[in-house]
């Protein structure tokens, strides 16, 4: 579902049901020896600190000038990389949790994922919100200024935050027909994960019928929005070089939502793969997606938003190299 963005897949494995009959191992294929759990969390947690480092940069450069601070795209973009950068860093949390054998308590683990689906309902209605952006500059450029002005700005995002909140606060609620009660302790028996935290039918239905929503509803918006401006590009009157700059801008914005569309119903392909090769084998596959999937992903839109953008390209620049280049015009 939704929420499955932020919990990497190697914890599925470690905890899902899938029939031992058709996994066909022995008891001591079942785990990871520790120097290979060493060695996988050592190659997933490098990458993931370069990826923190360049979006904690591009953060900090889009806050660094009053342009960044007062231009809608900007700040759209502040709040994206906001919400990747603290998706990234509680799974890679999870992660460590998992591959140490650590569980935590309902409370706990209810908290991370609670923090996680919320910054993963903001990534796309973002792109949304980014790509309506883009749509306005090239199809109604005397009237951008003032629809992508700091007060609709402000009150988009408050939006944005206001819905996904409310999306945490139900999954939150349909938790209350659980019976921990009948618990014997509140300590948690698997990972803490999205998965282990759908506790019942009809928190598990809602995650599902709320994924399925929001991505044909945000991908709906953003394709219509490449179409607009791909036919605003092809009019006599239209700023040529705009209308292909955020036909490119789209175009990018739909690829993301595409990413994490492809890591949500990734998760039907994972469970047959599980039923098909050895636990071990599949535990190895999963540090594997959980770097393409979910990783490098979230680091890309910093990357390429900071070098496509010729104002934000020798801020950034200026600041990944801690200040050795000179200062930017």
């Amino acid at each position: 579902g939704c929420g499955l963005l932020n919990n990497f897949l190697f914890i599925f494995f470690e905890m899902s049901n899938v029939n031992e009959s058709l996994i066909n191992i022995t008891t001591e294929q079942r785990f990871q020896g520790t120097e290979e759990r060493v060695l996988f969390s050592t190659l997933t947690a490098l990458p993931c600190c370069m990826f923190l480092f360049i979006n904690a940069t591009m953060l900090r450069s889009l806050r660094s000038k009053a342009v960044f601070r007062q231009t809608c795209r900007y700040i759209l973009l502040f709040n994206l990389l906001f919400a990747d950068t603290i998706q990234m860093v509680l799974s890679q949390l999870l992660h460590i949790l998992a591959a140490c054998r650590i569980s935590l308590t309902y409370p706990m683990c209810g908290s991370l994922t609670s923090l996680a689906n919320l910054m993963t309902v903001i990534s796309p209605l973002t792109l949304v919100i980014m790509s309506l952006e883009r749509f306005v500059a090239v199809c109604y450029p005397l009237r951008h200024g003032s629809i992508t002005s700091m007060r609709n700005t402000t009150a988009a995002i408050s939006a944005i935050w206001t819905l996904s909140s409310l999306h945490v606060l139900t999954q939150n609620l349909l938790l209350i027909e659980y019976p921990f009660y009948q618990l014997q302790s509140l300590q948690m028996v698997d990972f803490c994960s999205m998965f282990a935290m759908l506790l019942g039918s009809g928190s598990d239905y809602y995650d599902k019928a709320f994924t399925t929503l929001l991505f044909v509803t945000a991908g709906m918006a953003v394709i219509s929005t490449y179409i607009g401006v791909i036919i605003a590009a092809r009019s006599a009157s239209a700023d040529k070089a705009l209308a292909q700059k955020a036909r490119n801008t789209v175009l990018l914005h739909v690829m993301q939502l595409g990413l994490s569309v492809s890591a949500t119903i990734f998760i039907p392909i994972i469970i047959a793969i599980g039923r098909v090769v050895t636990r071990l084998n599949f535990v190895r596959i999963l540090n594997l997606l959980y770097f393409f999937f979910l990783l490098l992903p979230r680091c890309l839109s910093s990357l390429i938003y900071g070098i496509r953008d010729q104002t934000i390209r020798p801020v950034l620049l200026n600041h990944l190299c801690c200040h050795c280049n000179a200062k930017p015009n």
